[in-house]
């Protein structure tokens, strides 16, 4: 099995690298960061060293970026099995208030990174009668809230993006499951006087995302909802 994770150096894209990994998956991870990305693969590579790993460094936020990344997929020769469009950022903010360019930034980070990846991956998926698309949203893809400003307009963008796919591909047996969790810890979270207790952790994402893999050719999970215990902050 071949999977592609973006935004896949560290937090949830690394865990769900990890635990397809342990699972003995080929990976083709992407990131914009060098350094953590680099990290990331040799970190894999000395845990599971039979098990194959590409990287490819991209910056998604631009269609370049993405289409670079489809690129490289096609000359590896891969036939993709799952894809995991992950890769995002977040800035707080009001829409009133917030910078202008904003909304571009998010759209262009959370939403059409995904779009076009889809695009040029999911034409090989088709043709294989078979694949599995996941996309990671957020809580603020179905729950507005203070200081969400364009964050959380482009998530509520990729859920509906993931929405309409899963109607588009049932006919070719290509599943596609959205991701929706609540405050999960990342490098994002570092700075901040939270309790970790307090945030769900990475893993839990992972697991999810790798049992809702499993599952038989007639069952597709369309929706996985995830918050703290204790619930959103």
């Amino acid at each position: 099995m071949n999977v592609i994770i973006t935004g896949a150096s560290t937090g949830i894209g690394f865990s769900i690298a990890e635990s397809f990994a342990a699972l003995g998956y080929s990976l083709l991870l992407c990131s914009k960061s060098a350094t953590r990305l680099y990290k990331a693969v040799e970190d894999l590579y000395n845990r599971y060293p039979d098990i194959r790993i590409k990287s490819f460094l991209a910056d998604l936020s631009t269609k370049e970026g993405c289409e670079e990344l489809t690129s490289f997929v096609k000359e590896t020769g891969w036939s993709i099995d799952i894809l995991v469009n992950n890769a995002g950022t977040y800035v707080p903010g009001s829409v009133h208030n917030e910078p202008e360019e904003q909304l571009s930034l998010m759209l262009n980070t959370n939403l059409f990174s995904a779009y076009y990846i889809t695009r040029g991956i999911v034409p090989s998926m088709i043709e294989a009668g078979s694949g599995h698309i996941f996309n990671i949203c957020s809580i603020a893809s179905q729950q507005a809230y203070s200081n969400g400003g364009s964050y959380s307009i482009s998530k509520f963008a990729l859920l509906g993006f993931g929405k309409n796919l899963r109607e588009e591909l049932k006919p070719h047996g290509i599943k596609v499951t959205n991701v929706l969790p609540g405050a999960t810890y990342s490098r994002s979270w570092e700075d901040a006087d939270i309790d970790k207790k307090r945030i769900m952790e990475a893993e839990d994402i992972a697991k999810m995302i790798v049992a809702a893999s499993q599952l038989s050719l007639q069952a597709c999970v369309e929706e996985i909802v995830l918050r703290p215990q204790l619930g959103d902050l």
